[in-house]
């Protein structure tokens, strides 16, 4: 059994339901398990949340599609996140993500046809001291440069191949 299918039986099951049966203030924590047990939200996904929370599929979908923490399509399996942080974007962010899409292929919330990227922007990552700076699944890289984003692609395209 997912976790989704569970989170909707225990939401449905729930006393605290206010007047009129609706739920709504589960619809985003029913998005998030959602997201978190695939990667993304699909529209099966949407369907069980608006059932659980007695609103229309619309308007779970506008609330996936409001907050960018939600995503709509399968991620790649290297998720490349590119801080734009005022200490970033001084240092040479921008021309960090225009070598990214270059290499890539695609645009900031792009996946490659390969499924092997996804490409994010973000405000700020945290690490400012390594400026500019990006991060790809769990691993931090900083002072990043538009010359050396192809070596870092490379590491991950060559370990997919083997």
């Amino acid at each position: 059994m997912n976790t989704l299918s569970s989170s909707v039986r225990r939401t449905t099951s729930a006393d605290s339901s206010p007047p009129g049966g609706h739920r709504q203030g589960n619809i985003i924590p029913l998005l998030q398990e959602a997201q978190e047990a695939r990667g993304y939200i699909s529209e099966e996904h949407i369907d069980k949340v608006a059932r659980a929370t007695g609103v229309s599929a619309s308007v779970v979908y506008g609330v996936a599609t409001f907050y960018s923490q939600f995503r709509l399509r399968a991620p790649g399996r290297h998720v490349i996140r590119v801080c734009e942080g005022t200490a970033c974007h001084v240092l040479g962010a921008g021309d960090v993500l225009e070598a990214l899409k270059m290499h890539l292929g695609i645009d900031v919330g792009g996946t490659t046809g390969d499924g092997l990227f996804s490409l994010e922007s973000v405000r700020c990552l945290g690490c400012c001291s390594l400026a500019p700076a990006m991060v790809i699944d769990e691993e931090t890289y900083g002072r990043v440069t538009p010359s050396n984003v192809g070596k870092i692609l490379d590491a991950y395209r060559k370990e997919a191949i083997e």
